[in-house]
């Protein structure tokens, strides 16, 4: 193999490389040169029969070749997948319908705080909202909570290192529109709300509440238990019953626990209600006295009821979901069946 030789071979194989009119043919020059049988890697095995003072100079031409027809070949390819996307997006059909995407599902508990919005609208109640970080006399002081109350220990409730804490009720937003709005006051207050509680198949350290609150001149508890069981034939069917058992909270006075009867059985018991026929919703009753002043309204002139209920155990419930835990795992194919 002679100097000369080398030259016209690396202006043939360059040449056949920039003319190359597809990946294909460009990949047959590749193999044809530079593959483990080409034309190159026989010629570098060559090199020992060179005349000693030739070998140099041959050797230089060879990796010459090497270099240029492996740029020519990068070059060249470069330019046929630029053409080819150029050719794909000419061929594109701007008249084709396009792809729609898969509309998702509302999450469960979002659809229930929006069906209870929705039922609450009805009976002329409007959504307040809330911080998530409140103060402990928002979250505590105003709702009448003892300072010796078992919900405001640390262990109880999130407290952070600026003395605010994380509410564990959406409460403190009756407190706060009623600092600002004189009576009436017809409101619905839904929310995340924050407990240390260990987590369990009914319980959770973050879950969702919606608080009723109603001040006027003239309320009583009959206008609460007609609410309510208005709410529970709208939410759960129109056959399901509501009652109330005496209880206690600092911020009602009288103050009651309430229950629907089981939507699954009809109240005649079963696994669901375990087998009494009723379900424990929450808790309400009328404004305590105390709450009023704390607001600045006078409890001679105005009276009210409040109410709340956890938006997950409605949920579950309803949909006759059995771990509360199910609800936070993200997995679209048990959140898609709702």
């Amino acid at each position: 193999m002679k100097a000369q030789d080398l030259v016209d071979l690396k202006q043939k194989a360059v040449g056949e490389a920039a003319s190359a009119a597809a990946p294909s043919d460009l990949e047959a020059v590749r193999i044809k040169y530079l593959g483990r049988n080409g034309l190159l890697p026989e010629i570098m095995k060559g090199l020992k029969d060179v005349a000693p003072a030739d070998r140099p100079e041959v050797g230089r031409l060879a990796n010459e070749l090497k270099n240029e027809l492996q740029a020519a070949i990068d070059s060249r390819r470069e330019a046929l997948e630029t053409a080819s996307g150029a050719q794909k997006a000419k061929a594109f059909d701007t008249t084709l319908p396009g792809r729609w995407r898969t509309l998702g599902s509302r999450h469960p508990v979002t659809q229930i705080i929006e069906r209870a919005t929705s039922i609450f609208s009805t009976m002329g109640f409007t959504v307040a909202d809330g911080p998530d970080i409140e103060t402990e006399h928002h979250n505590f002081d105003a709702l009448n909570t003892p300072q010796e109350h078992p919900s405001r220990d640390p262990k109880d409730t999130f407290y952070l290192a600026s003395g605010l804490l994380l509410r564990t009720q959406t409460s403190p937003v009756q407190i706060r529109v009623m600092e600002n709005q004189k009576p009436p006051v017809r409101i619905i207050a839904p929310g995340r709300c924050y407990r240390r509680d260990a987590t369990d198949a009914t319980h959770s350290a973050n879950f969702h509440q919606i608080e009723g609150l109603y001040i006027d001149r003239q309320v009583s508890m009959a206008d609460l238990k007609g609410d309510l069981t208005y709410f529970a034939r709208q939410m759960m069917g129109e056959n399901v019953q509501i009652r109330f058992r005496p209880h206690f909270f600092p911020f009602t006075e009288p103050s009651v626990e309430y229950d629907f009867s089981c939507h699954v059985c009809g109240g005649k018991g079963c696994r669901v209600c375990k087998h009494s026929g009723w379900i424990e919703i929450s808790g309400a009753g009328m404004v305590n006295p105390k709450v009023l002043s704390n607001v600045g309204y006078n409890p001679n002139e105005v009276m009210g009821y409040a109410f709340g209920m956890g938006v997950e155990r409605i949920a579950m419930i309803l949909f006759g979901i059995p771990d509360i835990r199910l609800l936070y795992e993200n997995d679209v194919r048990f959140l898609g069946q709702y």
